[in-house]
């Protein structure tokens, strides 16, 4: 990777510790605490910061709201909402600002209070509504986690992949989240019941909810937030942490089209662009950190993103290839995913966060040795209209 420019890296990150905070702190709070931990991580104070990220979460006019929040006066502002692919736009655009010399420290947050505020996110419709072609489909009643339900039945009437094959994807989460004290107590704290490592049979025994994907396929709804800090090589080389590189991006939009493939998301289009500019291939790829908001999600995205051929992510994942301790494939999700660590509704941001602990060395289900890691990102719905941002992270 010695001829690989380095741009920008990441220097610095925090993941707000609880998923339940019970109305005690509000999402611009859960920001604010993290940003300040992350700056802390990196060794930077908040007069360093010269450009802010931010997808809107903490309300209306974001950049002017989280600048004065902050107390900042920054010489970017980005407010990009992509919805869960957003923290992977942030990173790529804070990558091209930092390269072009608008900015040297780019601060990039969080906050959510999506399960104080008892969101019922997959049994609604599209997220936000008002979209110019609601007149198409919202009136069928399809709801979220029904809109994912459509693609595993078109996946596996095409290529014949199975419930027990898509089991593999939250039996290796879980294996992650129970190394991982913070996923445990957050399932403690969300109620869960049974809390251990699965199996294929535990998730295939959990109740339906959209056939053919089953409770356990489905991602928890938590509270959270965090925070990750980018700067300049300049900068990153006096930072307490090592730097986790950017080397590329990719970003891409879907939606439907007549004679289009529901199984095909747009990562078939952000990867390639992604890998090409970090000048790697997916084989090389130590870890995975891949949005996980259900159990297809996973592996339509695995398959788009080229490690394994379209079609094939059902074999291909099965006898825990995707588990930290077996090398024949990369590790996903090690921290314990949307699925058994946190997801507060947007979880674009602990991709990037995690990838980076991977990198330093700090994970709680640490890769031996991992020198390359890949973010992605999926906003909105797959299957109909949605965004993917592609990150590929190295070392030195």
């Amino acid at each position: 990777m010695a001829t690989q420019a380095r741009d920008a890296a990441i220097v610095g990150i925090h993941e707000f510790p609880s998923r339940d905070v019970e109305g005690r702190q509000s999402a611009l709070q859960i920001k604010a605490a993290s940003a300040a931990r992350a700056l802390e991580d990196a060794g930077l104070n908040w007069s360093d910061v010269d450009a802010v990220y931010d997808a809107g979460e903490g309300g209306g006019m974001a950049g002017l709201n989280i600048a004065e929040y902050f107390g900042l006066k920054p010489r970017v502002i980005d407010t990009t909402g992509v919805g869960g692919s957003s923290y992977e736009y942030h990173a790529a655009h804070a990558k091209r600002d930092i390269a072009a010399g608008k900015a040297r420290v780019a601060l990039l947050t969080y906050g959510s209070t999506a399960h104080s505020a008892v969101q019922r996110i997959g049994v609604g419709g599209r997220a936000g509504g008002g979209h110019p072609a609601d007149n198409m489909d919202v009136f069928a009643g399809l709801t979220l986690v029904a809109n994912y339900a459509l693609v595993a039945h078109r996946h596996m009437h095409q290529y014949g992949t199975t419930s027990a094959q898509l089991a593999e994807i939250p039996v290796a989460t879980r294996y992650h989240a129970m190394r991982n004290p913070e996923a445990v107590k957050a399932m403690q704290d969300l109620d869960f019941l049974d809390i251990r490592e699965t199996t294929v049979d535990d998730v295939l025994r959990s109740r339906m909810i959209a056939d053919p994907l089953h409770l356990l396929e489905c991602c928890m709804i938590s509270d959270g937030g965090g925070a990750v800090v980018i700067a300049s090589p300049e900068v990153a080389r006096d930072c307490r942490q090592p730097p986790v590189w950017i080397l590329g991006a990719g970003e891409a939009t879907k939606y439907p089209e007549t004679g289009g493939d529901v199984t095909v998301s747009a990562a078939a289009q952000s990867g390639p662009d992604a890998f090409g500019e970090a000048g790697v291939s997916p084989g090389e790829v130590d870890i995975a950190m891949i949005y996980d908001s259900f159990s297809i999600t996973v592996l339509t995205i695995l398959e788009d993103l080229g490690f394994c051929p379209k079609g094939e992510g059902g074999r291909w994942v099965e006898g825990g290839r995707l588990k930290f301790d077996n090398r024949d494939g990369p590790a996903l999700n090690t921290d314990g995913g949307g699925l058994s660590s946190n997801h507060p509704g947007m979880r674009g941001i602990f991709l990037l966060i995690e990838a980076a602990r991977q990198l330093r060395g700090q994970s709680c289900s640490q890769v031996h040795g991992a020198r390359l890691a890949v973010a992605h990102g999926n906003g909105g719905m797959l299957g109909t209209r949605h965004c993917a941002g592609t990150i590929v992270l190295g070392r030195d």
